[in-house]
């Protein structure tokens, strides 16, 4: 294994911009090989993968069938994003930061031309949106910021409908403690297409985003659903490699309803790691670590601390992405995760690589710790905190 390591960090370190394209260059024997046995050894169906390499994407390719007929997964097929939106939401935030129309330690309470708890949202967006009337007796949520939001410390569970007597609530004192919050996302979305005119908000996050992927030329990606992805779509297999069957949501949710293709969003890592669209103040503030993580895993939410000498002093949330430290330096990392969907990225600052992979079958995330070890090295991404007791598993 070492040994092909050191051949694909030849290939890669050797690559000519001018002389490769990613989509006319075969695929390395070496990645194919890795990426087929992690597909052996998992069971899964498919998988695409794309390296970037000094902020340019250098290497893109699909392994695998993309539905139950048997078509085979290709490299502009559309796929969920799952919570790689959650990245593609925060890099926009900042964009809006960079405009003066947020600021991230500002309270989202100043942003809205009335109280959170009186807003009817279910006439606003029927189901889209958390019922912030069961905060009335928290006074916590005035205190809530973009920060708090992108870091994953509102003290919201991951969604409001998961809650025992399914009411919203906050479990701890704003940005004191790491806990996953796809709520937390819908909250600030729904500051930033409900909030005050005056202060530059009240736009539709689809066309926020959708002037990014113009300009990235990212043809194939969405946050909501569209007719032209169905002739070249990918259907998902869960756990037992049972096909599940692509759910056209008709409703941007910034924690994840992003489609996408692996060419497409290769190409927005590639424009995240290089510093493109972003001013270098905005960058520095989405991949710093911000708050740390002190926790064994990632989930379940409100999960106990570690003692302090257990704690990884390296872990920490950055803004839509966890931040860590290893053998090649300070790096970032996401992944999604549902039913029938695995999606990892893993970026290293200072190189400007980055291993980006999506699987229409949940059971490759099984295999993420060995390919992105293979195509990276060794990296310390804390995939074990990611995934618990998941991590390398098959």
């Amino acid at each position: 294994m070492h040994s092909a390591r050191l051949r694909i960090a030849s290939f890669l370190l050797t690559l000519s911009a001018a002389a490769f394209t990613a989509n006319a260059m075969p695929a390395p024997p070496t990645i194919d090989a890795a990426v087929h046995a992690a597909m052996a050894r998992t069971g899964a169906k498919g998988i695409a993968l794309a390296i970037i390499d000094g902020g340019k994407v250098r290497y893109v390719q699909a392994y695998g069938v993309r539905d139950v007929k048997g078509d085979p997964l290709q490299t502009d097929t559309v796929m969920y994003g799952a919570s790689l939106t959650k990245t593609v939401f925060a890099y926009h935030v900042l964009q809006l930061v960079d405009q003066g129309k947020l600021a991230l330690d500002t309270p989202l309470a100043d942003y809205l031309d009335k109280p959170l708890t009186d807003y009817d949202t279910e006439a606003i967006y029927p189901g889209k949106y958390g019922p912030y009337h069961d905060l009335a007796a928290d006074p916590r949520w005035k205190r809530i910021t973009a920060r708090n939001v992108l870091t994953h410390s509102t003290g919201f569970a991951n969604f409001w409908f998961i809650e025992p007597d399914q009411k919203l609530r906050i479990h701890f004192d704003p940005g004191t403690h790491f806990s996953y919050s796809g709520e937390g996302m819908s909250l600030l979305q729904f500051v930033i297409e409900n909030g005050r005119k005056d202060r530059g908000l009240g736009a539709d996050l689809d066309t926020l985003t959708q002037a990014t992927f113009d300009r990235l030329g990212m043809t194939r990606t969405s946050l909501k659903w569209r007719p032209d992805f169905r002739p070249n779509l990918a259907d998902g297999f869960n756990d037992k490699g049972e096909v599940q069957e692509h759910d056209e949501r008709s409703k941007v949710r910034v924690a994840g309803s992003m489609d996408t293709t692996i060419s497409d969003l290769s190409k927005f890592v590639a424009a995240l790691v290089r510093h493109d669209g972003l001013s270098p103040a905005a960058c520095a503030e989405m991949l710093k670590p911000s708050l740390h993580i002190a926790t064994a895993h990632q989930f379940p939410n409100f999960g106990p601390e570690l003692p302090a000498a257990e704690q990884r002093k390296d872990l920490y949330a950055g803004l839509g992405v966890i931040t860590f430290d290893g053998p090649q330096g300070h790096g970032f990392f996401k992944g999604g995760h549902d039913g029938q969907t695995a999606n990892t990225t893993v970026c290293i600052a200072k190189s400007r690589k980055c291993a980006l992979i999506l699987s229409n079958d949940v059971r490759a995330e099984a295999g993420f710790a060995d390919l992105v070890h293979f195509i990276l090295g060794d990296t310390g991404v804390p995939y074990d905190w990611e995934y618990g007791d998941r991590a390398g598993k098959s």
